[in-house]
């Protein structure tokens, strides 16, 4: 039974039979292809999220699919009983590219970030000192395990699964002061984001960071990096922390990695991996064969094929037509990040979800982080060509709502559910706007199927 291009049984069955912890748009989608996904129904549309920084190269990517069909055929998974060639190959790409001498797999940022975590601890226990806390940002996302939810400087995220696991502080980001105050004879860690991506795509102060890297050296601190979603080519760097001059003892990796093939990895240094032993830790599918595969080829592809290159190209580009819509239109508050990991942030007179939910419309994929901000992190294959399809896409809808509130409302009300009742709330006010809006097709159904050129075209 196959169940893949009928949208309405697999909402159905989507209901029926998984756990309701999202709460996706209405599509889904059986084909990628370079940087564009398309739908059951076959209309297409161009990726700038990425799988949530996941799918760095894109759909379909002949290096990748190559590697991950090649590994399939011969071997998907062995258990850490036995080495495990592409394992050792894949870590030894890593050590060459960044600070680290050590790697550990596993399957998920959150699960690097455990290692992290657990790292840090047992890296004292076994000097026999005893230090345990570990002091994190607020507004950071470290993920959704008991520990992680802990550690994230977020309380919606850890609040339902209370009582949290102890040995965490918060503390406010780029506030070298608070850090320095938070700091007891009992810190074992600093865990920092250099981007935090979960709360609006905040980045780190170069200042605050070496700050925080002198305040680690001079206490005797180990300092973590979770570049889950800043590595592997992201911010216009193999890694984040290289745009800053400042190494971590601890880095965290996942999402871009693999490509799509879930895999994580917890780096450090030669010292700080003598905190863990055999036993310590481990993962049963960490490191296994398809996925490590797949994470050479990323690799292997980024390196030989120029890939950062056209990060910082297209990011350049992207942020200079991003902030002269900034310049164009008031309700742009914010432009900011860092390579191909962008937030935009509105003010009150449109909403994040909103604005999702019109570019949706219109073909483009983005996320929308809490009420104000939009964020994008396409593949990192992406051309100026489609970015500034984007680009024109979001000066459409600007230019046809900057006016009076009631016509702001149009996108801080984009569901159609809510069409009629927006629709009689502005012939109140006069509904030559709103006509305008429909007129162009900024409201109708056929914005999902507007034309959209192939990679090729």
């Amino acid at each position: 039974m196959s169940i893949e291009n009928d949208l309405a049984l697999i909402k159905d069955y989507d209901k029926e039979y998984c756990l309701q912890v999202f709460a996706p748009l209405p599509v889904a989608f059986v084909k990628g292809k370079g940087c564009y996904l398309y739908d059951t129904e076959g209309t297409k549309y161009l990726d700038m999220i990425g799988g949530i920084a996941v799918n760095c190269l894109g759909y379909g990517h002949p290096k990748l699919t190559s590697a991950i069909c090649s590994q399939a055929k011969s071997l998907i998974h062995a258990c850490n009983y036995y080495y495990i060639p592409q394992k050792s190959e894949l870590a030894y790409r890593l050590c060459r590219a960044s600070f680290a001498d050590k790697v550990f797999f596993c399957n998920s940022g959150a699960e690097a970030n455990e290692a992290a975590i657990k790292l840090a601890r047992s890296y004292f226990y076994y000097k026999d000192i005893n230090k345990y806390e570990i002091i994190t940002a607020d507004m950071s996302f470290h993920g959704r395990t008991m520990g992680t939810v802990a550690a994230t400087g977020q309380s919606k995220f850890s609040r339902p699964f209370e009582p949290n696991l102890p040995g965490f502080v918060h503390v406010p980001y780029n506030d070298i002061d608070a850090m320095i105050e938070a700091v007891t004879n009992k810190t074992a860690a600093i865990m920092l984001e250099l981007i935090q991506g979960e709360s609006g795509v905040h980045p780190a102060d170069l200042e605050y960071v070496q700050q925080v890297k002198k305040l680690c050296v001079e206490k005797g601190i180990l300092l973590i990096f979770d570049e889950v979603q800043t590595g592997i080519g992201r911010t216009g760097k193999m890694f984040c922390y290289q745009n800053y001059g400042v190494a971590p003892d601890i880095m965290t990796l996942a999402k871009g990695l693999g490509g799509g093939v879930p895999i994580g990895a917890m780096l450090t240094t030669n010292a700080v991996a003598t905190g863990m032993k055999p036993g310590d830790h481990g993962s049963t599918f960490g490191g296994n064969p398809l996925a490590c595969a797949a994470g050479n080829a990323v690799m292997e592809t980024i390196e030989d094929d120029n890939i950062i290159d056209n990060v910082r190209e297209v990011s350049d580009d992207l942020f200079e037509k991003l902030n002269k819509l900034r310049a164009k239109y008031n309700c742009i508050r914010s432009v900011r990040g860092k390579g191909l990991l962008i937030g935009i942030e509105f003010d009150d007179t449109i909403t994040a979800p909103g604005m999702r939910e019109q570019l949706f419309r219109m073909g483009f994929l983005v996320s929308s982080i809490g009420s104000s901000t939009i964020r994008l992190a396409p593949p990192l294959i992406i051309t100026k060509a489609q970015t500034a399809q984007f680009v024109k896409a979001l000066d459409k809808i600007l230019k046809d709502v900057q006016g009076p509130k009631n016509v702001f409302d149009k996108i801080k009300d984009a569901f159609p559910a809510k069409k009629q009742m927006i629709q009689e709330k502005a012939s109140k006010a006069g509904s030559a706007k709103i006509d305008k809006l429909d007129e162009l097709g900024l409201t109708a159904e056929t914005l999902k199927t507007e034309e959209i050129p192939d990679d090729n075209d």
